[in-house]
């Protein structure tokens, strides 16, 4: 797999256009959630994507601790619904880690991930630190990964 790995500046607009629109996709309309979905956090963050025929087949985001936080986190997993069930998004959380891990040399990993998925976090060594809360109407739990 061909990852592709691009800060915000060196996105295209066509790029950016269709991770936008996954994201809109997955977690707005596929979730019935309207929730600001761009929210503010793109501009510091690493964007990794699969494509298959110049199309998504998964995303995620490395997004930088900002005041208040301590750790780097990965947030906006997504493997786009036609390819879900093969294998996309353990590959992705796979690749994600490792690129905290060598480039960015975090000792811990932070991940708000929604309360059904914390056993495939669990999975990679995500501990939950929070008890499971709502957010926009979602469960949502916080977790951490300690390198």
């Amino acid at each position: 797999m061909d990852w592709i790995q691009k800060t915000f500046i060196d996105l295209t607009t066509e790029e950016l256009y269709k991770i936008l629109q996954n994201r809109v996709e997955v977690f707005v309309v596929e979730q019935k959630c309207p929730y600001p979905e761009v929210d503010g956090r793109d501009k510091d963050s690493l964007h990794i994507w699969l494509e298959e025929e110049s199309k998504i087949v998964a995303y995620c985001r490395l997004v930088p601790p900002v005041e208040g936080e301590k750790y780097y986190s990965i947030g906006r997993v997504l493997v786009s619904k036609n390819y879900r069930g093969s294998g996309y998004a353990r590959a992705m959380m796979d690749h994600a880690i490792e690129v905290l891990k060598k480039e960015y040399k975090v000792e811990h990993i932070w991940l708000h991930g929604q309360e059904h998925l914390r056993h495939f976090y669990g999975s990679f060594g995500f501990k939950e630190v929070s008890e499971v809360y709502l957010e926009d109407g979602i469960p949502h739990v916080d977790m951490r990964m300690d390198l």
